[in-house]
């Protein structure tokens, strides 16, 4: 798991629309990057929502915003219609970039142990840099917290 001030691990992802982004081509810009468990849950439709609707914000502050979870794109496709969605949903479907990054965790829900992704945030400087890791995100005021860190890089 990759910690301040490390480099951030590169990747490459299939994202909604079609196409793909690679992290590395995004230096000289900073990034926000939200692993999210599931399309279409409460929690995860919140985060993305209050992303799309900062979406212009971050990019005033120079950042590009990604969506990461284990969803097909044809998933993410119908997530991202569904509700409005305007940042930039990516398919971690092998659940690579997530172990990488430490969000592929165990989960212990109602007694049931399983894996999932633990909601989490990080926050890349222009350099590639990690500048911010947020862990256990809690969906309220969680997107306004990261635009001021953003503002503030």
């Amino acid at each position: 798991m990759p910690d301040l001030s490390d480099t951030a691990p590169d990747f490459t992802l299939p994202r909604d629309g079609g196409g793909e982004v690679t992290l590395s081509d995004l230096r000289g810009s900073k990034v926000v990057l939200f692993f999210y468990p599931r399309d279409d849950t409460p929690g995860c439709t919140k985060e993305s929502i209050g992303f799309s609707e900062q979406l212009q914000a971050f990019s005033d502050a120079g950042a590009h915003v990604l969506g990461i979870s284990k969803d097909t794109v044809t998933k993410h496709d119908k997530f991202v219609a569904k509700h409005g969605l305007t940042t930039t949903m990516l398919s971690d479907a092998e659940s690579d970039v997530c172990e990488q990054y430490g969000v592929w965790v165990e989960k212990n829900m109602y007694g049931r142990k399983s894996m999932g992704i633990e909601r989490a945030t990080y926050l890349i400087d222009a350099d590639g840099k990690i500048a911010r890791i947020w862990r256990k995100v809690k969906v309220p005021g969680h997107v306004e917290e990261v635009l001021e860190a953003v503002e503030t890089l």
